[in-house]
């Protein structure tokens, strides 16, 4: 949450001439409303069970730079389908991360919680996840985004 996915994802289609994707717009687009109100009326499991069903929509697609929601890789389903391309895990600290999401309001895990201590609590819950899974991890933070682009780049030997 936070770590740039839809920034870089966004340069990095550019630089490869494909499309961009962002998951949890796509959803909101198929909805109608935000991810906040998916969240409000069916709480996360029903998000999560919407999440998994675009994720099997778009992970058979080609030619895409896929941005999904943070919390995607919890699942094991998830995670099958996302190996299905290459993964790059955007690391970025607690405090870039708080920084970047404390002004935005369609952020339900962040809503009525210490944001600093959930933000930790889901790095507990999904970094080792996020690794397991990554085929390139990058360090995003505060670097200029060409700069992780380029390096995106070059491990895939683009």
């Amino acid at each position: 949450m936070g770590s740039g996915k839809t920034t870089v994802g966004k340069q990095l289609a550019k630089r490869l001439r494909m499309d961009f994707v962002d998951s949890d717009h796509m959803i909101e687009d198929r909805c109608g409303v935000s991810i906040s109100t998916i969240f409000d009326i069916e709480g996360e499991d029903g998000f999560r069970k919407r999440e998994t069903k675009m994720l099997q929509e778009l992970c058979d697609r080609s030619g895409i730079v896929l941005a999904t929601g943070g919390g995607a890789i919890v699942s094991q389903e998830n995670r099958k389908l996302l190996r299905k391309g290459y993964v790059v895990y955007l690391r970025t600290s607690i405090e870039t991360q708080l920084a970047r999401t404390q002004k935005n309001q369609n952020r339900p895990l962040l809503e009525n919680v210490d944001a600093e201590t959930k933000l930790k609590e889901l790095m507990d819950e999904r970094g080792t996840l996020y690794e397991q899974e990554a085929d390139l991890i990058v360090t995003s933070g505060d670097r200029v985004v060409s700069k992780v682009v380029d390096e995106v780049c070059e491990a895939m030997g683009r």
